[in-house]
């Protein structure tokens, strides 16, 4: 069976109560929720982790590359502004990533370092940004 890994990175843990004009109102266990649902609906296993320092993002995705993940989807949440260890990671492994943010970087401004190193990105679309980019790395991780 298909296993995907969901890294959220800094401060993701937050979600729901921190800036929710800017990333909704839906907290991270309602999300986590949403997502194990998705999977359960489309037949693959989700483990969903949270990481708040860069050093144990980097040790959650080793890991999925030496263990049974077929893919993983990040949101670097505040790595995205300098987690250049971060992305200097993901061009190591193997695995396809898929990047991922709630609102839309180029409206306000924001470059993720962690992007460039990433398959493919998606941003600005709330909690939908969350179900495109699962299916995109079911896409990935199933075509082998």
């Amino acid at each position: 069976m298909t296993r995907l890994l969901v890294l959220q990175g800094a401060n993701m843990n937050w979600l729901g109560r921190r800036q929710p004009e800017i990333y909704g109102r839906t907290t991270a266990a309602e999300l986590d929720t949403l997502l194990r649902a998705h999977a359960a609906e489309h037949g693959y296993e989700i483990e969903i982790v949270y990481k708040n320092h860069e050093g144990d993002a980097i040790d959650a995705l080793y890991a999925a590359e030496a263990g049974d993940v077929d893919a993983v989807v990040l949101n670097p949440g505040g790595f995205s502004y300098a987690g250049y260890a971060l992305r200097d990671c993901i061009k190591g492994i193997e695995l396809p990533v898929i990047e991922i943010h709630l609102s839309n970087h180029y409206a306000r401004n924001i470059h993720s370092v962690t992007a460039e190193a990433a398959r493919g990105v998606f941003m600005g679309l709330g909690i939908g940004t969350y179900i495109a980019g699962l299916e995109a790395a079911l896409r990935l991780a199933r075509r082998g």
